[in-house]
């Protein structure tokens, strides 16, 4: 929220209240505690009047401060709260006449106890940001709101990233945003997935501990500042120290939770029925046929909307008149090898008879009146499944569990944005704090009953709303895009600041949502997709099966679902950082390259994984610029080199896309290209590319996420050798564009020449 009006005035109607410095201090185990009056004090008679603000810090974990800001502290704590890790954690707390610091591992606050007031982050020996006169304040508007604001230092060539995601420019200088979940597809400044955490390139991140709006201002209100405010009488905040972005990730996830480990079956490619498009058995079985004649290897099939009738969303319910033998259906295709997921979301249309049975048990949200919330909007006379009852959770996790004894695999949980704030929970939590938050309850209702039925390491979402927290129940997809190449652009700068705002997987609609994508857009659409974390082809009023498009379609669809397939053992352990480090497996280039400025506002392309990087056209005629940094990069498809730092400008037909492999990476293929959950350390190829100096190890997972061999490749003169660990499995290494050697079973070291380094170019005489 806005607050001046310039530099010198406030807006009509606010009043403001800032710390002036410091009374006194109170220190205790891990714990600084500072009063300070919002008024000079030249005398005793200063000290009869208010208002005053009580800052305490504390140390969650090491490099990360916790910094609480308080007001009135006689409010009743009605939640919902963040669900915060503490470690059992002392930090190391110090005061002087001149100085009051809390030192949290390599990150301190320090407080100057005389003067103005100034409180500075310190990492390394050098301020990281710091509140000044005027930052941090009560301000009060005039409607009455009584909100708390602190203003943070931008340093100089500072970026900022993060906040949910997030479809306009990845970095978000010069942004105001609310943290306020909507429906507002990817076209606006809306978002599904608002999170109040942002990082930096400059070794901090800040997450705000408020789960209701918090505003954030980024360089905009006042340029050089970060601002957050929230309308409340204590607001928290935590600087997590990092020092690289990927550094502030892992202690962010910490504290707020890492990603569940998805199936490895959800990385192969997932295809849908569509949303309004009319489909039955018959529909579905030839869909299933027609990728199966055209050798397109598919892993899930998604029944959307429809598969209940009409007005009665949700019942939980197969419609009879076109599906009479669900339990049979779904038998059928689970023969054939595949995955099954059905489209869910929290809300009860009055036809459905579960409005009736849930009104009368108490598990829908409920007006102060007392009356069921209504509304049509979406579905007619829909009510809200109240989740923060456990009886309405257990009543809505038994509606699943049914479907999944009937043999569903697993669910897309649409919507949980469009929640009410004129509504009483049954655990009496704030309206305001719970709009949010409700999602968080949402989709974790909906992990655990997969979870307690599929066991831990088969459950899956696929989510669209969330917030802090939400990236433990993984997968989220990017919502409603268009057709369109603008679109495509929208949603992979949504997945990116997704990315960077904790959440190690997204998906998003390929070929776009509204509309119809002509077959160009289609295929470009087609390599994003498939070099993506997870891959779904969906949409609303159309097929998205290839070959209502062109047959070239059916082609380029076929070449990048067997590439990721045979990217498996690289991205499954992609995953598994994800899942233990809380790193993304799409990662925005400033977080493996925080050192290079040509990297800070690329969004056009990005990191999969950490070796591989990908460029995805937007364009019809395959032109697409591209930045490399620095050192020899090849061309995974053609093994051409490019050496970095430098744009590239390339174009690429339709079964191309510019995916490069970084020097010195070892890029492990698996020998199956039809299954995303096959043996991969069987038949493993180990391609190098730019062989590095020092060794390199290569872990290969099991589909349940353990390790099933590991390799030690290491430059030994003019020859590579790789050593295996754990597997008497037939395996192969190879230099990109050199040598390649075979090992048979059991053999556990192979080594293979190096090419000669090319020559060197003739030199001109000059320096």
């Amino acid at each position: 929220m806005k607050f001046s009006d310039g530099y010198w005035r406030l807006r009509e109607g606010v009043h403001a209240a800032y710390p002036q410095g410091v009374l006194d201090v109170e220190t205790g185990p891990g714990t600084l505690t500072v009063h300070a009056p919002t008024h000079p004090v030249r005398h005793r008679g200063d000290l009869l009047k208010g208002p005053a603000l009580t800052l305490t810090c504390t140390a969650p974990m090491p490099d990360v401060i916790a910094v609480r800001i308080t007001h009135f502290a006689g409010g009743v704590e009605r939640g919902p709260s963040f669900e915060i890790a503490r470690e059992t954690y002392d930090a190391e707390v110090s005061c002087d006449d001149g100085e009051a610091r809390l030192t949290s591992g390599a990150l301190s606050v320090r407080l100057a106890r005389t003067g103005p007031w100034r409180m500075d982050f310190e990492a390394a020996g050098r301020t990281l940001t710091s509140s000044g006169v005027k930052d941090m304040g009560i301000m009060e508007t005039a409607d009455g709101g009584h909100h708390l604001r602190e203003r943070l230092a931008l340093r100089v060539g500072t970026s900022v990233y993060g906040l949910g995601e997030r479809f306009g420019p990845l970095v978000r200088n010069g942004q105001a945003v609310d943290i306020w979940n909507a429906d507002g597809g990817t076209a606006t400044e809306q978002a599904y997935k608002n999170v109040p955490f942002l990082l930096t390139d400059a070794g901090y991140g800040i997450f705000v501990d408020h789960p209701g709006r918090v505003s954030f201002e980024v360089g905009s209100e006042a340029v050089s500042r970060l601002q957050f405010s929230a309308e409340d009488q204590e607001l928290t905040y935590y600087v997590i120290h990092g020092p690289t972005p990927k550094e502030i990730l892992r202690r962010y996830t910490a504290l707020t939770g890492r990603p569940a480990l998805p199936p490895a079956w959800s990385f192969g490619l997932w295809l849908s029925t569509s949303f309004t498009t009319s489909y039955d058995e018959e529909t579905v079985t030839g869909f299933v046929d027609g990728m199966a004649e055209r050798a397109l290897p598919l892993s899930v099939f998604h029944f959307d909307c429809f598969w209940m009738r009409e007005y009665q969303w949700c019942d939980f319910t197969w419609d009879p008149r076109v599906f009479p033998d669900p339990a049979g259906m779904l038998r059928r295709l689970r023969e054939r090898g595949l995955k099954i997921s059905v489209w869910i979301n929290p809300y009860i249309g009055q036809r459905s008879p579960l409005f009736a049975e849930g009104k009368a048990a108490g598990h829908l949200l409920k007006r102060p009146d007392g009356s069921v919330w209504q509304w049509d909007l979406w579905q007619p006379g829909m009510a809200l499944v109240d989740f923060t009852s456990p009886e309405a959770r257990a009543w809505y996790a038994a509606k699943l569990t049914a479907l999944l004894d009937m043999g569903v695999d697993c669910f897309k949980t649409d919507f949980g944005e469009r929640v009410p704030l004129d509504v009483v929970y049954a655990d009496g939590s704030d309206p305001a704090r719970m709009h949010n938050y409700y999602t968080h309850l949402y989709n974790r209702t909906v992990h655990e009953a997969l979870s307690e039925r599929r066991g831990e390491g088969e459950a899956v979402v696929f989510a669209r709303s969330a917030t802090a927290g939400g990236q433990q129940f993984p997968v989220h997809w990017g919502g409603d895009c268009e057709s369109t190449y603008e679109a495509m652009a929208e949603s992979l700068r949504g997945g990116l600041s997704l990315g960077l705002s904790g959440f190690g997987f997204w998906s998003h609609d390929i070929g776009g949502f509204e509309g119809t994508p002509d077959p160009a857009l289609f295929k470009r659409w087609i390599a994003f997709g498939l070099l993506s974390s997870h891959s779904r082809l969906h949409g609303s009023s159309s097929y998205r099966v290839p070959w209502l498009f062109d047959e070239e379609s059916v082609e380029v669809l076929r070449h990048f679902t067997r590439l990721k397939l045979r990217l498996m053992p690289y991205l499954y352990e992609a995953a598994r950082q994800a899942h233990t480090e809380g790193v993304p497996v799409m990662r925005a280039m400033v977080l493996e390259f925080p050192d290079d400025p040509g990297c800070a506002g690329l969004e056009r392309q990005y990191m999969l994984g950490g070796d591989l990087l990908v460029a995805p056209v937007f364009d019809d005629e395959g032109e697409v610029t591209y930045y490399v940094p620095e050192g020899v990069w090849t061309h995974v498809p053609s093994g051409r080199t490019v050496r970095g730092p430098r744009w590239v400008r390339e174009t690429h037909g339709f079964l191309s896309v510019p995916l490069l492999a970084r020097p010195g990476a070892v890029i492990p293929f698996g020998a199956a290209d039809d299954r995303p959950d096959a043996d991969w350390a069987d038949g493993i190829t180990l391609r190098v590319y730019e062989p590095a100096a020092g060794p390199v190890t290569v872990r290969v997972p099991r589909p349940d996420g353990t390790t099933a061999a590991a390799f030690t490749v290491v430059r030994d003169g003019a020859v590579l050798r790789a050593e295996a660990a754990g597997t008497s499995a037939p395996w192969r290494l190879e230099v990109a564009g050199g040598a390649s050697a075979e090992a048979s079973a059991g053999t556990s070291v192979l080594t293979v020449p190096l090419p000669p380094p090319p020559p060197l170019p003739a030199s001109s005489g000059g320096v």
